[in-house]
């Protein structure tokens, strides 16, 4: 955690230890975005299909990690996720939720 973080209170979630703890990463881009390149073990839920795939996903009971390409459709899918009550973290942009999973 860096100083300033500490000075003004920011959390920072350690995405790799949700993922020790046996969370999931849910990639919401198209199909076709997915398909150009990934996070390696990640599904992909694009965020139109969701809202359909909502009770699957918080009958997983585990952690989730949604991203996408810059972090919007991300964060729209955590605030549907959470509003059911599901363990969810916006991750932002794939690659860099990647390095981020990855140093």
């Amino acid at each position: 955690m860096s100083i300033l973080n500490k000075i003004f209170g920011i959390k920072t979630t350690d995405y790799k230890q949700l993922i020790n703890d046996g969370g999931l990463v849910i990639d919401v881009r198209t199909p076709g975005e997915f398909n150009s390149g990934h996070i390696s073990g990640s599904t992909n839920v694009p965020l139109d299909k969701i809202k359909s795939k909502i009770k699957k996903i918080e009958n997983l009971k585990k952690p989730i990690i949604f991203c996408c390409a810059s972090g919007l459709r991300s964060g729209q899918a955590t605030s549907i996720a959470k509003s059911r009550g599901i363990d969810v973290y916006n991750g932002g942009g794939w690659s860099s939720l990647n390095r981020k999973l990855n140093k």
